[in-house]
């Protein structure tokens, strides 16, 4: 049956239109086609980095509960070189930081809770490095760097534990009314599952008459 001449009309509209688009068009669907294909290789690159950098985490952790040095280091250098930018490297750097400073390392403590600090793409990892690497500054009798750092801007939920290092500090340094204030500020800002906390720093406040 013969197109009506509205019909015609259109039909022409559609085919200048298409003349003049077409090219367009099909290089937009292709895009398209090709950037819906790059996401979905993407999330399944992405997938298969947290694999294996979740791997290289577990053989971290079975060599910090069996004491292995070597394996810790072989295990930790393959995920800050080759991962970085997972939450893997960054847990796995705090957990070496915590081997070394038990086996009294400070110096590699303290280079992994720095590259945790630079690196991590977690803030809530850089907060805990930081106060992890004030504690090994405290050990290392580095007060005023611990202060440096525990002064640094930190989320509001880890502001207890911070004003609680804060008060060793201060303590250490023998400066008992400062360290009252912080150990006041810790108790203020403990929240309601911090009971250990709580306990801990209200014994430290006593012992320096409250």
């Amino acid at each position: 049956m013969a197109y009506d001449l509205e019909e015609q009309e259109q039909l022409a509209q559609l085919k200048s239109w298409w003349k003049d688009n077409g090219t367009l068009v099909v290089a937009f669907l292709a895009a398209v086609a090709i950037g819906a294909a790059g996401w979905q290789g993407w999330r399944i690159w992405e997938a298969g980095q947290a694999r294996q950098a979740g791997a290289l985490y577990d053989s971290l952790v079975k060599a910090m509960q069996a004491g292995d040095a070597k394996a810790l280091r072989d295990a930790g250098g393959s995920l800050v070189e080759s991962f970085p930018r997972t939450l893997y490297a960054s847990m796995g750097a705090l957990a070496a930081a915590r081997f070394h400073f038990e086996r009294n390392d400070l110096k590699n403590a303290r280079a992994q809770l720095q590259w945790v600090m630079e690196r991590s793409p977690s803030d809530e990892m850089k907060d805990l490095a930081r106060l992890r690497l004030a504690g090994v500054m405290l050990d290392e009798k580095a007060y005023d760097e611990a202060l440096a750092l525990l002064g640094a801007k930190h989320a509001e939920p880890m502001a207890a534990q911070y004003a609680a290092l804060k008060g060793d500090v201060l303590v250490a340094k023998n400066q008992p009314a400062e360290a009252k204030a912080a150990y006041k500020l810790a108790l203020e800002k403990a929240g309601q599952r911090e009971n250990a906390l709580r306990t801990t720093v209200q014994l430290r406040l006593d012992a320096l008459g409250g």
